[in-house]
This record gives structure tokens, C-alpha cells and sequence, in this order.
């Protein structure tokens, strides 16, 4: 009984905690100090050339795990090669991509899921 009550909390607790709890607050300051709208448009969805991505209303861990690719050198297999998108994302800490991606997903995009 003991154990059941254990694991049942435990289990809850992985279950209702966020793995992104980016702070939504802290990452738009750091969009505006970064001039992240100078390349992917004033409200992140409409950007300046064709080849930048619309990221308002991705999901929050796609875009963690894809800043978090950009800090990744010299590794096809596991970064991403991107001169401009390298030098940005490397200044940032883990907790700091946490906060841009809760950002940027929580402000409203366009993109449509599909049934």
C-alpha cells in the first residue's frame, strides 16, 4: 500500500510537471534585446526572406530543442548550420532558451494542424 501511494505521487508529479517551464515574461525581454524581429518579422511570424522560419506559436519544445541545436559545433548529425542562428543562440543558457521558447510559443502563429 506503502508503495503504491509512493508511486503514485511520484508518477503525478512527472506527469503534471511541464518539462519547458520557460518563463514566459523573461523571454520576451530577451527577444526584444536580441532583435529577434529584425529576421523573422515584428510579431515573429512574418519574416524578412522566404528562407526564415515563422516561429510564433511553434511548440515550446520543438523551438527549445532547436535553439538548443544551434549551439551545437562542427556536428551535422546533431546541430544545425547556421552562421547567424549559431552566433545568437551560443550566448544563451539552457534556462534562458527555456524562456525564449515559452515566449515565442505562446504568442499566436499561424500554423493549422491538419485531421
Amino acid at each position: 500500500m506503502k508503495n503504491s501511494i509512493i508511486f503514485t505521487l511520484i508518477a503525478s508529479f512527472f506527469i503534471a510537471t511541464p518539462v519547458f517551464a520557460g518563463n514566459i515574461a523573461a523571454g520576451k525581454e530577451l527577444v526584444a534585446k536580441n532583435n529577434c524581429n529584425s529576421c523573422h518579422g515584428p510579431d515573429l511570424k512574418q519574416p524578412i526572406a522566404p528562407g526564415y522560419p515563422k516561429i510564433a506559436g511553434q511548440h515550446e519544445d520543438y523551438l527549445f530543442y532547436a535553439l538548443k541545436s544551434y549551439q551545437v559545433e562542427n556536428n551535422p548529425h546533431v546541430g544545425r548550420a547556421n552562421a547567424i542562428m549559431g552566433g545568437q543562440a551560443k550566448q544563451f543558457t539552457q534556462a534562458q532558451l527555456k524562456d525564449l521558447a515559452a515566449y515565442i510559443a505562446s504568442l499566436p502563429g499561424d500554423f493549422v494542424v491538419k485531421k
